[in-house]
């Protein structure tokens, strides 16, 4: 077994801030306000008024009507008031999730069963609701209306990009068989930096350095993990260290990240229309970036035949570039490779195509969100060659888990192992002598 050293490094961690449960929980006519609302949200859902002059004439006359012979205080009625313009100008019940910078995702599973996500853990908010399913289809058609998209029975399942960048998906029966399910990614303006990373524990500084240099060395780097680990996140702290001076074309299903160099070109994919046309993949993008004359190629996801053209513009000369996957590791990512080029149809011997694979990757990296929901890049790989008719990785970084503290927080220790890269020589080829206490003092 190789020799390891641990290395030492101080972090400060933040601790998660719970969302304040709404101030109405506290009203005495909290009841009345419940029902009142419904009312008019229902008048409203029945009505189908379309005007907003028409709608908040409708509901001035309704709020008017309704509470008549109540003794609602002025901070109740101003309540009332904001919950039905929310209905009427915002997201109805979501106006102030969406708003919230401290979500990061909010997952609407039914009328009252509202989950949020907040620096990686789930909560369920039990502040918000929806009346019935309907205000819940409403909501969802608010949103995706101004997008030219539309969702109801003959086309129950809607994926889209949100003006704001957050990625929205709503799938209706009787696809879903508990309801309408709403779930929105939301996009963060100010996305995560390497620093943030080190300060939040996800890496140590001998990996930050390594991982910069290797994107400046410009080799071929895969991130893996599963769902909600941070890929794309990551995706975007590698690809800022990325020269000024290059041409980098980005492609994605839903316009995420977010670079900062000069010479951008961004590529966004395309459904199909109503009459089953239009539709732009992810390959074909990937087909007509090749001539754009790009210095990077920055898939977002790979997940299909697409890998084929990615791998095949890795092998003639486009290097540097970057993508993620769903993988459960770095072999199993190589193993997922093979089977979306075999997806391609190309009639390929299995071993041309891990050799082709072995010849375009250079670099595995692997992020995951653990139990106590915080993101760490738990190995960082090179792919080495074969051994007999396997591609061969070797473990450069890693983070080993050692237990749980009494707080439920995972405890561990990165690890560099005693190991000289074969990428190291690459990277001193391109004048990088940045790694030299790292891969030199042993």
């Amino acid at each position: 077994m190789a020799k390891k050293f641990v290395e030492e490094f101080n972090v400060q961690v933040t601790e998660p801030t719970i969302r304040q449960v709404a101030d109405y929980e506290a009203f005495p006519n909290k009841v009345l306000l419940d029902e009142l609302r419904s009312k008019i949200i229902e008048n409203l859902i029945d009505n189908n008024v379309a005007s907003k002059g028409t709608i908040n004439d409708f509901v001035k006359r309704e709020i008017d009507k309704t509470i008549e012979g109540y003794n609602l205080s002025n901070v109740e009625r101003s309540y009332i008031y904001n919950l039905i313009d929310n209905e009427i100008n915002g997201y109805g019940p979501l106006s102030e999730l969406l708003e919230d910078k401290e979500i990061s995702e909010i997952m609407v599973n039914g009328t009252d069963e509202i989950y949020i996500e907040i620096d990686g853990k789930l909560l369920r908010d039990e502040s918000v609701s929806f009346i019935n399913e309907d205000h819940i289809v409403r909501t969802i058609q608010r949103m995706i209306q101004p997008l030219g998209r539309t969702i109801d029975t003959a086309n129950p399942m809607v994926d889209a990009r949100l003006s704001d960048g957050s990625r929205l998906n709503a799938v209706l029966p009787p696809l879903s068989l508990n309801g309408p399910i709403l779930t929105i990614r939301k996009f963060k303006e100010d996305l995560a930096n390497i620093d943030d990373f080190l300060r939040g524990g996800t890496l140590t500084p001998y990996m930050a350095r390594f991982l910069e240099a290797c994107v400046q060395a410009k080799l071929n780097i895969i991130i893996c993990g599963g769902t909600g680990s941070g890929k794309t996140t990551l995706l975007n702290v590698l690809s800022s260290f990325i020269g000024d001076d290059e041409r980098i074309i980005t492609i994605e299903d839903a316009a995420e990240l977010k670079l900062h160099q000069r010479h951008v070109v961004s590529l966004e994919t395309r459904l199909v229309n109503y009459e089953g046309q239009g539709e732009v993949t992810i390959r074909d993008l990937v087909i007509n970036s090749l001539r754009m004359r790009p210095d990077r190629i920055i898939v977002g996801e790979v997940r299909g035949k697409e890998a084929f053209d990615m791998l095949q513009a890795m092998n003639t000369g486009h290097t540097g570039s970057l993508t993620t996957m769903h993988a459960n590791g770095p072999h199993d990512a190589l193993n997922r490779l093979e089977t979306m080029v075999l997806m391609a149809g190309m009639e390929i011997p299995v071993r041309a195509i891990r050799e082709y694979i072995e010849n375009a990757i250079n670099i595995v990296v692997q992020i995951s969100r653990l139990s106590d929901g915080k993101r760490k890049i738990t190995s960082i790989s090179e792919v080495t060659g074969f051994h007999g008719d396997m591609i061969e990785l070797k473990e450069i970084f890693a983070f080993h888990q050692t237990g749980l503290t009494d707080t439920g927080e995972v405890d561990g220790e990165f690890i560099l192992y005693d190991y000289v890269p074969k990428v190291y020589e690459i990277i001193k080829a391109h004048g990088i002598d940045t790694l030299k206490d790292i891969f030199e003092k042993h």
